[in-house]
């Protein structure tokens, strides 16, 4: 059982590398990026969307793909080309070439996302109760990321100065190409859950609230994670509230599969995913009304809690409600919308911030539609069961 859990644990890389660093660690590396290149908020929050695309992009490939790759090819060459995106990244100042490198990075991220939760639900193939628990450790993987990101991102660009940035996302590179080795090893360990396939097929249909809430989420989560520190900068936040924020923000994801994988594992329907998402937009809303530090270290605990508890729900109803060699192909068809709806969120935070000469706005817009997710989320029932 000890082998299943750590294989579980490395798997849990995956998302390190595919969220906290390609795509969250954007946040922490932004001011300086902006400031060095000259870049407008809507600029900037392109940059995000850039990485959006991607990621729908991928989710896309991945629905066509899974069936005939597997989920376990999927998973360790999207680990590879986000490794070597995020290397990219560093090695241009062309707005042009960093956009392309995002985009790279967000293909290989949705690939690990997807494929790497479907073989999150897996690790072990006949204790299916396990499940819950291990598609919630995978999810919490990402707070190891976000930790690492908030403690040596700020520092060293501190250190190095003023024109860094480049070395932040060479040296995420180099640790995400051990972490590929290490989940690849792992995934290579986890039987595919095509092997349990059956005559059984999923209907979207059954699912529609989940997914409009899912979209609600999409828009208006990258917000806050592509924003905040920026918003923490212009209120006079320092380098020392920029990692407290982020390792809180890390250690909170952390501790959600103890306080989530038991209500999604009870819990029937959408009410896992609206009481996670009405949290999420408690964290999302308080930066607006107070830049306290205090105010700042309850929004990243609260937002943190919930983040990747948001994934893991959807997840969870998955495996409740659909057959097991659907998961995969289930999970893509979520991400796409997810991705959809991820892409109008940075660039339009952005634009609103140039239009408004402030992040206030777009921000407050954000943590609006995460309440509306919260109470669409209400509307889902439980789908007919999946046969095993």
């Amino acid at each position: 059982m000890s082998r299943g859990f750590l294989i579980a644990f490395l798997l849990s890389f995956g998302p390190t590398v595919a969220n906290s660093f390609a795509r969250f660690a954007y946040a922490l590396v932004l001011p300086q990026m902006r400031s060095d290149l000259a870049l407008d908020w809507s600029q900037a929050g392109g940059l995000n969307t850039a990485n959006a695309i991607g990621y729908l992009a991928g989710a896309m490939l991945a629905r066509a793909l899974v069936g005939r790759t597997g989920n376990r090819v999927l998973f360790i060459a999207g680990m590879l080309i986000t490794a070597a995106a995020l290397l990219a990244t560093g090695l241009t100042r062309d707005l042009t070439g960093l956009s392309l490198a995002r985009l790279v990075s967000g293909i290989g991220g949705a690939w690990v996302f997807i494929c790497g939760g479907a073989l999150s639900g897996n690790v072990f193939a006949g204790q299916p109760q396990r499940a819950t628990t291990t598609i919630a450790i995978f999810f919490a993987g990402g707070g190891f990321g976000l930790i690492l990101c908030g403690v040596a991102l700020p520092l060293m660009m501190q250190t190095l100065g003023d024109t860094s940035w480049p070395f932040a996302w060479q040296a995420m590179g180099v640790i995400s190409l051990l972490m590929a080795a290490a989940s690849s090893w792992a995934a290579l360990r986890i039987d595919e859950p095509s092997a349990s396939s059956g005559a059984a097929s999923w209907h979207l249909r059954d699912f529609v609230p989940q997914m409009l809430a899912y979209m609600c989420f999409g828009l208006g989560y990258i917000g806050y994670m592509t924003f905040v520190i920026a918003w923490v900068r212009e209120n006079g936040g320092g380098t020392s509230v920029v990692i407290a924020l982020w390792c809180t923000l890390g250690a909170a994801t952390l501790l959600a599969p103890m306080v989530w994988a038991g209500p999604c594992e009870r819990w029937r329907g959408g009410r896992p995913l609206s009481a996670v998402m009405a949290i999420l937009s408690v964290g999302a809303a308080l930066p607006m009304f107070s830049v306290h530090p205090a105010a700042m270290l309850l929004s990243a605990a609260l937002f943190g809690v919930t983040m990747f508890s948001v994934p893991s729900a959807v997840s969870s109803l998955i495996k409740h409600g659909v057959p097991k060699h659907a998961w995969g192909a289930a999970m893509a068809t979520f991400t796409i919308a997810f991705g959809l709806s991820q892409i109008a969120g940075p660039i339009a935070t952005g634009w609103v911030a140039d239009h408004f000469g402030s992040l206030r706005p777009g921000l407050t817009a954000s943590a609006m539609i995460l309440a509306l997710g919260a109470a669409i989320a209400l509307w889902q029932r439980d789908p007919p069961r999946a046969l095993p």
